[in-house]
Order: structure tokens, then C-alpha cells, then sequence
């Protein structure tokens, strides 16, 4: 491809809101709306490096514009567009999917293109359609399909159903050998380099994307990536984050690792939604992450999108279901609820809530079904009857990790007593101390007993903890996320250590009964405790099925200055 001089164009605004304006290749600019701030996106993230959201503008003999952005930047956003080119002279607009902070500003390009063509899946046409409220030109495409833009730029269509939404396409440019994917291959991180041009700096928010987004939906991965291996691929346009350039192999080759690994997974749960219906795919998601956490494979279907033949065969390899009520008036979800039901087995595990539309199918005759076919509730039904909070995302988050927990309870027990009678032994004489984690981040709060905790490091003060994955307080534990470190003193431990041991139903107040009093980060320090620490997390490492979480240490008092630690012996390192 020939070399290019970059030329960047970036228009401040006072709300932390700045516009990139990037020629990525021969006619062809990227519009990169970077959102310095956003802490949170959807229930999926909180965010420590903000977002971008990218658009795209290619001018060849007619002009297309890939994607446009968040409602937010409509005022910049449509001030550069028109800098860069008179937007009734816009021939097409390509929807990538049709989720709000891609398509946030379809309406207004329409209004200054009345005579443009909207490029689509047959699915997010229809989408569109409920969204914006008017007529517009329309052309459905296929995977294998093309457009010629002339002067070269022909752009050919890759169906990407479920990454990470059941409308997405990928648009290849022939002539460029750019890949425009939305969401694919993204991450939510914002800063002014174009391309990814340290490998180093991103790659923990390109995994922790992945993992939430793309990792609940691995074998659409895999078909995805299937339908783009022959393409020659020099730069890979991302609807978040950096442009990647640099590393394409590297990137690609680590979605399919990943989604290998996870498709592979012995353990499956199919989890089934309802797009644009109540907070359906939303909960589902959070129930998904929950599921992850424990190794599981998870696949989310959309009843309104997925043939009858494809949900018989997920129902028939998975091994637990989650079901989110769809709409009684909804013909084809009512049709994969029968389907559900004709191939359900009673080996399976169940779990079902509502999606809070308004008008869902009750979930309790759905579930006494469930039971009379011998299926195991994972857990009771989950209820919405208001906006979801972020109690209601723990409640769903926790249920998720209940569920596959108990999916994966023999496979526990087989490693516990898997004992290699030298290694494992010796291992187990690594003696710890007792604590409690204690952590609060808005309006949820969660703990966790303890024992793989030790001073990190003198300058700065800090402690290193292990986390299992599969534990509650894991999502309270992130860069940047503040705890309570209690330290519990020898003698006096084993009321607390019964109370934080039991097994709390999803979204259970792990508190009650509990003397706490709040530190200055929020987090509840125990009454009882010997000593506390307040602590900032700054790194986590991946160490197979925990984190390794260093924080440094921000305060702390000690209650009793004679009392003793108390101390952790085990018989064997390979469990606790």
C-alpha cells in the first residue's frame, strides 16, 4: 500500500469530548471520536481508560460513510463530517450493527442525506427501522456480497452475526485492504495514537473486551474469523480503540486462542435473549460474565434470530440453560420456547428471569414446566420490575457463577483429590495468614476470607493478594477499585471466618449481621478485626485460575497492638 502522511485534525470541546480526524488509506479518513472520561459502558465495563467511537468515510467515484457515533458528539460530529465533505452528497451509509453508540446519529444523516442508501443486514434494517421512524433507502446484504464504490474501492460484506450483536457485518475494501469491524477486535481505550502502536499498553483492555464481549459468543467468533482468512488484511478499522496496523497477525491469532479454548470447554451454558426487548440482552450478558468466570463455554442466542434447527443442537450440547422471558405476543420466540422444551434433558441445570418489557411471558409456569422434566434450578427466578441497578447486575452476575459452579462441581472435586502426594504436600506447607477482603464500589459492596495475602513491596507500601476468578468480589477488584484489608487476630477468628464461608445466594447481603463501620474509600472495615488496611489496586497478573492483585496501601490502624495474626496451615497445595 502506498505510504501515507498522516494528517490529524483534533477539535477540543470543554466536556473532555475531542474529535481525531485520521486519512488511514487512499481516500478513505477516519473520523475517531475520543471520550476521554466514560467510567462505565453498558453493565460489561467499568472503563479506566475511557472510549472512542470511530467512523469511517470513504470517497471513491461515490462516497460511503462506515458507521456514525454516539448521540453525545452529534454537534461535533456533524461539524467535521461537514468539514470533510458535503453530506447530501453521501451515497451510502454502511451500518456495522445498529447498537446506540454506533448508530446513535443514523437519524441526522438522514435528515442532511435524504437521498442517501442505508447498507445493511436484513436484521438491522428492520432494526433501524423501529429506531428511526421514517422511510429511507435501503439495501439488505449478504455475506459474499459487494458494492463497487469505483475508483477501486469495492467493498465486499462478511456476515458477523452475534459479535456482539445479531445484526453485524464486516466490510472489506479491495482496494485498500482495510477491514471495517465495529466492534470486532476492538477495546474500549482512548488516547491520541491512531494505530496500536505498543503492543504492551493495550493489550490487557484488548483481552478484558474480548472477554466480555466477544468470549460469550466464541464459535461466532471462529465462523467469523473462517469467513475473513484469505483476506489480506493492512489495516483492521475498529469501531473502539486504536486502529490496529501493527500487530494484525498477533491480534487475530489471539481471538482464535481464545476462542478455541473457550469453545472446546467441556461445560456449556446457552443463554437465550431477546434483542431491543426490556433489559434482555443486557442481564443476559451479566449473567454470562458470571458464567465465564468459572471456565464454562457460554453462547448467547437470540430467540428472534436464530433458526429452530440451530437452537435444538445448542440446547442439545449444553449443559446448563439460561432463559430471558421474551414477548407473549413475540411468534418466532414463542416458537424456540417450544423448541427449548422438546430438547431439554433432565441432566440439565436451569435458570430463568425476566427481561422487564412489559409485557414477558410469566416465568413461573415456564419454570414448573422446567421442573416437571426433571431439569436442576441453578437458581431462583430473577425478578425486573424497575430500571436494573447495580444491585441487579451483582444479583444476575452472581447467579451466573452459581450456576456454573455447580455445572462444574465434579470436575472441582476431582482436582481436590487428585493429590500428587510430594509436590502438593510440600506445597501445602506455605503457611499464610486470615483476612477478610472487604470491598464497596457504588451501590454494591461485597467480602472474601482470605489467605494468599503478603506485603509486595516497601516503596510504595503494598500487599499482593490472589483472587479466585470465580469469586463475587472479583468485579470489585480492578486497577483502580479501593478495599479494606482485615487482618482477623488468632483466637478471635472463628465466627467471622463461619459467617464469610457459608454460601450466599445471588446478590445476598454478605453484611448482615456483621458489625462494620465504613473506612474513608467506603469499604466496610469489621469490627472485630485485629487491624485494617485501605488499599488502591494498581496491577493485577493472570495466574491461571486466580489474580494476583497488587495494590498499594493508603491508610491503616491496628485495634489491638498485642494481639496475634491468625494462621493459615494446610495439608496440601492444591486446593485451600
Amino acid at each position: 500500500m502506498v505510504a501515507l502522511t498522516q494528517v490529524t485534525q483534533v477539535i477540543p470541546n470543554p466536556g473532555r469530548l475531542t474529535i481525531q480526524t485520521v486519512e488511514i488509506a487512499p481516500q478513505t479518513t477516519a473520523i475517531r471520536c475520543l471520550d476521554w472520561d466514560r467510567e462505565r459502558f453498558d453493565i460489561e465495563f467499568g472503563l479506566r481508560n475511557g472510549t472512542t467511537y470511530n467512523s469511517f468515510l470513504i470517497q471513491g467515484e461515490k462516497i460511503a460513510l462506515v458507521d456514525t457515533c454516539h448521540r453525545k458528539f452529534e454537534d461535533l460530529y456533524l461539524e467535521v463530517v461537514a468539514g470533510l465533505i458535503d453530506p447530501a452528497k453521501i451515497d451510502y451509509l454502511i451500518i456495522s450493527h445498529t447498537e446506540p453508540d454506533h448508530s446513535g446519529l443514523v437519524k441526522d444523516i438522514l435528515q442532511l442525506a435524504p437521498s442517501i442508501t442505508v447498507v445493511g443486514a436484513k436484521v438491522a434494517i428492520q432494526f433501524l427501522e423501529n429506531m428511526v421512524h421514517q422511510p429511507f433507502k435501503s439495501m439488505q446484504v449478504k455475506s459474499g456480497e459487494r458494492l463497487d464504490l469505483g475508483n477501486g474501492h469495492e467493498l465486499e460484506f462478511i456476515s458477523a452475526p452475534n459479535l456482539h450483536w445479531p445484526d453485524t457485518i464486516l466490510t472489506y475494501d479491495h482496494k485498500t485492504s482495510t477491514l471495517y469491524t465495529c466492534d470486532v477486535f476492538g477495546m474500549h481505550y482512548c488516547d491520541d495514537h491512531t494505530y496500536d502502536e505498543n503492543i504492551t499498553l493495550i493489550e490487557e483492555d484488548f483481552k478484558y473486551y474480548y472477554d466480555c464481549l466477544m468470549g460469550p459468543n466464541a464459535r461466532s467468533v471462529l465462523t467469523a474469523l473462517k469467513r475473513i482468512e484469505k483476506l489480506e488484511i493492512a489495516t483492521v478499522a475498529t469501531g473502539h480503540g486504536p486502529l490496529l496496523q501493527n500487530y494484525i497477525s498477533e491480534w487475530l491469532g489471539r481471538y482464535q486462542n481464545w476462542s478455541l479454548e473457550q469453545a472446546k470447554t467441556e461445560t456449556l451454558v446457552a443463554l437465550f435473549y431477546v434483542e431491543d426487548y426490556g433489559y434482555s440482552e443486557h442481564l443476559v450478558r451479566t449473567i454470562a460474565h458470571g458464567c465465564a468466570k468459572t471456565g464454562v463455554a457460554v453462547e448467547l442466542v437470540d430467540l428472534n434470530s436464530t433458526e429452530p434447527q440451530e437452537v435444538r443442537e445448542l440446547v442439545a450440547q449444553a449443559s446448563g440453560l439460561v432463559i430471558a422471558m421474551p414477548a407473549q405476543f413475540s411468534v418466532m420466540a414463542q416458537a424456540a420456547l417450544s423448541t427449548i422444551l422438546a430438547a431439554v434433558h433432565k441432566k440439565q441445570a436451569i435458570g430463568l428471569l425476566e427481561s422487564g418489557g412489559g409485557e414477558d411471558e410469566p416465568v413461573y409456569p415456564l419454570r414448573n414446566k422446567f421442573q416437571e422434566l426433571g431439569l436442576t434450578e441453578a437458581f431462583p427466578p430473577i425478578l425486573v420490575k424497575e430500571i436494573p441497578t447495580q444491585a441487579t447486575e451483582q444479583l444476575c452476575d452472581e447467579a451466573g457463577t452459581d450456576m456454573a459452579q455447580w455445572l462444574t462441581r465434579d470436575r472441582t472435586i476431582k482436582q481436590i483429590k487428585s493429590i500428587n502426594s510430594e509436590l502438593e504436600k510440600a506445597l501445602g506447607r506455605i503457611s499464610t495468614g486470615l483476612y477478610i477482603i472487604t470491598a464497596k464500589k457504588g451501590e454494591i459492596q461485597s467480602a472474601m476470607f482470605a489467605s494468599w495475602v503478603t506485603q509486595a513491596s516497601l516503596e510504595p507500601l503494598g500487599v499482593a493478594i490472589a483472587v479466585s476468578k470465580d469469586r463475587a468480589i472479583e468485579s470489585l477488584m480492578h486497577v483502580g477499585d479501593r478495599f479494606v484489608l482485615n487482618v482477623l487476630e488468632e483466637g478471635k477468628y472463628q465466627g467471622l471466618m463461619k459467617h464469610f464461608l457459608k454460601r450466599f445466594a445471588p446478590g445476598a447481603d454478605r453484611f448482615a449481621g456483621v458489625k462494620t463501620y465504613p473506612a474513608n474509600n467506603e469499604s466496610p472495615v469489621l469490627a472485630e478485626a485485629l487491624a485494617y488496611m485501605e488499599c488502591e489496586i494498581t496491577s493485577r497478573m493472570d495466574c491461571g485460575d486466580h489474580w494476583v492483585i497488587y495494590s498499594t496501601v493508603q491508610t491503616g490502624r491496628v485495634a489491638k497492638l498485642n494481639g496475634l495474626t491468625a494462621a493459615h496451615h494446610r495439608k496440601i497445595g492444591n486446593h485451600y
